[in-house]
């Protein structure tokens, strides 16, 4: 009994000892790694950051050209738990210059979490932001008088040119979805917001720095922390080169001053947008400074819609311009031949009228020339209907569609160019089986029921973007390049074949040159250089149609192709003719020659204008 009872004495001494233990054990812990975090804490709150704000990467243009810069802005910071109970506020309101009904709004959205989810009354917190000197002056002379304010300095963009404003974008100061989707930002913070600000935001940006500085158990700022031998320096954005010519845009905008359209500039070869203009527009400088928020909201209700870049999101019929394209994708499937006529009685014509005078029948070079209607319906026609039989309606004419859809939209024609740096942009429609047979029903429609798409009508819409394009790949013979804007991006490799013979190009280049020659683009010519080109006028349901050309040039090894949109203007050859061959001339001939044609362009209204169709 006496050995059984030492026996349980044992286990409880034996508990003990490793009760001890782990005591010592948990106490130990505590000392090493708990007390740590705790001076780590501790030191935190001893040790406030500072962001120190990288310089924004500059923007050149193809020449080197600067476009965009940094300027100077200030900044005024509030730390709450440091201003005196006996702030001032209407002696810092004059200063500043606003009123007192101002800075208790901006107080109260400095104390509301949802818009400044940051808040905190022992951090700065950004009272009023982008103020240049002289509004700071003042405060600054008399900023002791005001403990817990400070002004830091920041910087904003500037511009060395007037235009290119929906090319360049704009930087503006982030909101809460911006520092949700990236912890880079914070409350305060710019980032782009569109153009190519957005599109190379990451780049431009560079990386903040660190500061480091001490503060006292009251939290006030007593100097750096171990005199910035821990800070981190800021690296500065990467520079961006454009592939636009500054002076060639320039041109475009004033070419489209007093008008509602686009102009779109490619260089084939390489796919570097030499000119992107949209009418109307506004000069980008206005978009910087504390009057930027102003400023947005009068281009935002502007019925004119200057903030809509009509050349990357307008879509449009492209009208006669698509014969181009219509022609290639026939010529391809061996549905018509450079000899292959049909018959055409002009204004008498059925179910397509004609809307130009011209012998019959006609063969696809004067077809191309004149703009002929019932020769590409004929075409169109026949096309679908290859290999049905004799019926008119069948699986075969769907998948016929489908097919020439496919070849269309190799072309890059209705949808965006999603590998493309081109930011805001639109698909546009070339509508599929599956549409019409919703519309009609499967069995409710034939060739003539989407007539219309023959002559690039109908359901069929693009963006000016995409016409340049077209341009430039009848220009390369087949292939385009993706269109884009940084230079200093490799798209050699972006390469989209149409897979068509590039004889078949051969053809259709000549009829387009023949438009220049003989046809409707006859009266606008460039000494020494051979234009190939084609008119159209887009119908519009809302107006006076829409004037249209697209063209490259020389015809020979190209170095520019262009595509023109003048909204209610009527005539494709009367305004769009005119403005293309002012541009394919300055960027050939480094001049515009033709300066009475020029002052006469650049001074119309079109807005006035009640122009007939083509």
């Amino acid at each position: 009994m006496i050995n059984d009872n030492f026996y349980k004495r044992q286990y409880v001494i034996s508990g003990m000892a490793i009760f001890v233990v782990i005591v010592y054990l948990v106490l130990l812990f505590n000392l090493q790694v708990i007390d740590q975090v705790t001076k780590g804490q501790a030191q935190g709150n001893a040790i406030t950051q500072q962001a120190i704000y990288p310089a924004r990467g500059l923007i050149y243009d193809r020449n080197d050209s600067l476009l965009v810069y940094n300027q100077p802005v200030y900044e005024v910071m509030m730390t709450m738990n440091e201003m005196q109970k006996d702030f001032d506020t209407l002696a810092f309101c004059r200063l500043l210059r606003i009123d007192k009904a101002m800075f208790d709004e901006r107080i109260l959205d400095l104390h509301d979490t949802r818009k400044n989810p940051g808040w905190s009354t022992y951090t700065q917190q950004v009272f009023m932001s982008q103020l240049k000197k002289e509004d700071i002056a003042q405060l600054q002379e008399e900023l002791y008088k005001f403990h817990g304010v400070e002004i830091r300095n920041r910087t904003i963009r500037n511009y060395n040119c007037h235009e290119a404003a929906h090319i360049l974008g704009s930087v503006g100061e982030v909101n809460w979805d911006d520092i949700k989707a990236d912890d880079y930002y914070k409350m305060g913070d710019y980032s782009g917001r569109d153009g190519i600000e957005r599109t190379y935001e990451r780049e431009l940006r560079g990386e903040k720095g660190i500061r480091k500085l001490l503060r006292d158990s009251k939290g006030k700022i007593q100097g750096r922390y171990k005199n910035g031998e821990d800070d981190v320096p800021a690296k500065a954005g990467k520079d961006l080169q454009l592939t636009i010519d500054i002076r060639l845009q320039q041109i475009a905008e004033q070419l489209l001053h007093g008008k509602i359209g686009s102009i779109v500039a490619i260089e084939p070869a390489t796919g570097e947008v030499l000119a992107l203009a949209s009418a109307p527009t506004w000069d980008p400088q206005i978009m910087v400074g504390k009057e930027r928020g102003k400023n947005y909201l009068h281009l935002l209700h502007d019925k004119s819609r200057p903030l809509f870049n009509r050349a990357t999101q307008a879509t449009y019929p492209p009208g006669s311009t698509f014969k181009t394209v219509q022609a290639l994708v026939c010529l391809d499937d061996h549905v018509i031949n450079q000899n292959t006529k049909y018959v055409c009685n002009g204004r008498a014509s059925t179910p397509i009228k004609c809307t130009h005078s011209h012998g019959s029948p006609v063969a696809l070079l004067g077809a191309i020339e004149q703009s002929c209607n019932p020769y590409f319906w004929n075409a169109f026609r026949d096309y679908l209907q290859k290999g049905n039989n004799g019926s008119k309606n069948s699986k075969k004419l769907h998948e016929r569609y489908s097919q020439w859809r496919d070849a269309v939209m190799h072309f890059g024609l209705g949808s965006r160019f999603d590998d493309s740096d081109i930011y805001p942009q639109k698909g546009g429609n070339i509508p599929s089986e599956e549409y019409y047979n919703k519309r009609y029903g499967a069995n409710g429609w034939i060739a003539l029921t989407i007539r219309s798409l023959s002559i690039g009508q109908g359901e069929i819409l693009v963006t000016p973007l995409q016409l340049a394009n077209q341009t430039a790949t009848i220009a390369n013979g087949g292939y385009y390049i993706t269109p884009h804007l940084n230079r200093n991006d490799s798209m050699k490799l972006r390469i989209h074949q149409t897979g068509i013979d590039r004889h078949y190009f051969e053809l259709v280049k000549e009829g387009m040159g023949r438009v220049m020659t003989n046809g409707t683009g006859r009266h606008y010519s460039i000494e020494g250089v051979e234009i190939c080109g084609k008119t159209g006028t887009a119908q519009n349901s809302h107006g006076k149609d829409h004037s249209i050309f697209i063209g490259f040039a020389p015809k020979e090894n190209p170095k520019i192709a262009i595509a023109v949109v003048v909204e209610n203007a009527g005539y494709g050859a009367t305004w769009a003719v005119p403005i293309a061959t002012l541009m394919m001339e300055y960027h050939l001939k480094g001049e515009i020659q033709h300066t009475d044609l020029f002052q006469r362009m650049s001074t119309s209204n079109t807005t006035q204008l009640n122009a007939k169709k083509e």
